[in-house]
């Protein structure tokens, strides 16, 4: 997998109150195409492996990047991720989109990797902005033209990783799902075990507590 294709630019935070999309009949479609999916996986279809694989690979990785902040542990996460997903498979019951069930595993994974990161070489940890400085917050066409706009945004793309770095991994991971991936608050909710009005009160915990550390490195 290669992580430069990959990379999802980093969107504007915009605290955003409107509820998820819930269950429509075409959700329940999906699902229903999700469940024979994993049915065909877990019966060893090599075929259908590979798609779970190829539909899901992108959105495992750039969220294991948002949540551990370095490309390789992310690629490492992505695989280790799989490796769960297959073994866990006939535990999938179709409740869900399979993407939200997996988004639960890569949580799981992720917080489990960064305790073990804490303990064991924080030191060497790459700082989540050396991505920005590398990949920034990719421009449109109409910024092509103004240097300052790139400069500004990209400036403000790595203060918002900064503050997010700064976070417990469970505030970090809150704001991850609803302001960059976009997850619905039901769709949270399943991926981290918690109750829709537990998710709102975290989610509004976590971004008071993000704007505390913005304003530090403004002040």
């Amino acid at each position: 997998m290669n992580s430069e294709s990959i990379v999802k630019p980093l969107r504007a935070f915009a605290w955003s109150e409107s509820p998820a999309v819930s269950s429509t009949g075409e959700g329940r479609a999906e699902w229903a195409e999700d469940w024979a999916l994993a049915q065909q996986c877990a019966s060893g279809d090599e075929a259908a492996c590979t798609r779970l694989v190829t539909d899901h690979q992108r959105m495992v990785y750039q969220l294991s990047l948002h949540l551990l902040g370095d490309p390789q542990e992310a690629l490492d996460l992505s695989q280790e991720v799989f490796l769960r997903v297959f073994r866990t498979l006939n535990q999938f019951r179709g409740h869900s989109a399979l993407r939200t069930w997996i988004y639960r595993i890569v949580i799981t994974q992720a917080s489990n990797r960064r305790r073990w990161w804490r303990r064991r070489h924080q030191s060497e940890q790459v700082p989540l902005d050396e991505h920005v400085s590398a990949h920034g917050d990719l421009p449109d066409a109409r910024t092509f033209s103004m240097p300052d706009a790139v400069a500004q945004q990209q400036q403000t793309a790595r203060q918002v990783w900064h503050a997010l770095d700064a976070l417990p991994f469970d505030q970090r991971s809150i704001l991850v799902l609803r302001e960059i991936d976009g997850l619905s608050y039901e769709e949270i909710g399943y991926s981290l075990g918690v109750a829709v009005g537990t998710v709102k009160s975290r989610l509004a915990r976590a971004r008071e507590e993000l704007r505390d550390v913005l304003r530090g490195q403004t002040s």
